[in-house]
């Protein structure tokens, strides 16, 4: 199937479930990674790492979406991943428990910084290292680029048509309520990227103009907001929906390489 069927396979099914049904959560990727590291006892509480065949350029941290909902897992991601790692990069994609699976707000954030500080007892060099995060995803990208304690602290995101203004996602219903279902109530500074500005480090949003499922104007909110405070952010829009990002065959996969090169 082409990635343009199977855009429009996607839409037709309907939301997030129809891309489940497509990629096929529970799924083995491609290519086996390269090893698997658990952070904690849960089984949603571990990353898997693409190597790539030399010295890696940097670290790229792939968090996938979904909602924030367990039945969607790191199998989305792991062609991006796989896809990174052939461009150079030492891929870490990263699960978490979920809205169902024990997660939501604390537990997914708390498994997210974890998550990524647990690169801390790798061998990779930690000099850089960038998030690239879908959706849900982007939320929680942004959301970890803040944290002030980090073990190992982002040096720069990705945010693929990222919720980043929960406020607003939470008063619209988005996603049926999946921001309700994952904060348990209404957002406040402490989980609402758009509310922590600004980061000290960049953030690069990416956006199709055609997304239906999260709209352009949160990413154009947060850029706006973080530009307005003094942050480093900026927006590229591209022709495509909510899907065309985590496409690694696609037309705007080589845009968002360029972007996390930059960043390097």
């Amino acid at each position: 199937m082409t990635p343009s069927l199977r855009r429009r396979s996607v839409l037709g099914l309907g939301f997030w479930g129809g891309l489940a049904a497509l990629v096929g959560c529970g799924s083995r990727p491609a290519r086996p990674a390269d090893g698997r590291t658990r952070y904690g006892d849960d089984p949603s509480q571990y990353a898997d790492l693409y190597r790539p065949t030399g010295t890696p350029r940097g670290v790229v941290v792939v968090v996938h979406g979904g909602f924030w909902r367990a039945q969607y897992d790191a199998t989305l991601s792991a062609p991006l991943a796989e896809a990174l790692a052939g461009q150079g990069w030492a891929a870490w994609n990263l699960e978490y428990r979920r809205v169902g699976d024990g997660g939501g707000v604390p537990a997914t954030l708390d498994d997210v910084a974890a998550g990524i500080d647990a690169l801390a007892d790798t061998d990779l060099d930690l000099a850089t290292v960038l998030a690239l995060g879908h959706s849900a995803g982007g939320h929680l990208a942004v959301w970890a680029a803040g944290r002030p304690d980090a073990v190992v602290p982002l040096t720069g995101v990705v945010s693929q048509a990222g919720v980043l203004d929960l406020r607003t996602a939470f008063d619209t219903g988005l996603g049926g309520g999946a921001v309700r279902a994952f904060v348990g109530g209404e957002p406040d500074a402490a989980v609402d990227p758009l509310q922590q500005v600004p980061l000290a480090v960049p953030v690069r949003c990416v956006h199709g103009r055609s997304d239906g499922n999260v709209p352009l104007s949160q990413s154009q909110a947060y850029v706006a907001a973080a530009t307005g405070a003094g942050a480093d952010a900026t927006l590229t829009e591209v022709e495509g929906d909510h899907f065309t990002l985590i496409e690694p065959s696609g037309p705007v996969w080589d845009t968002q390489l360029q972007l996390l090169a930059d960043l390097a």
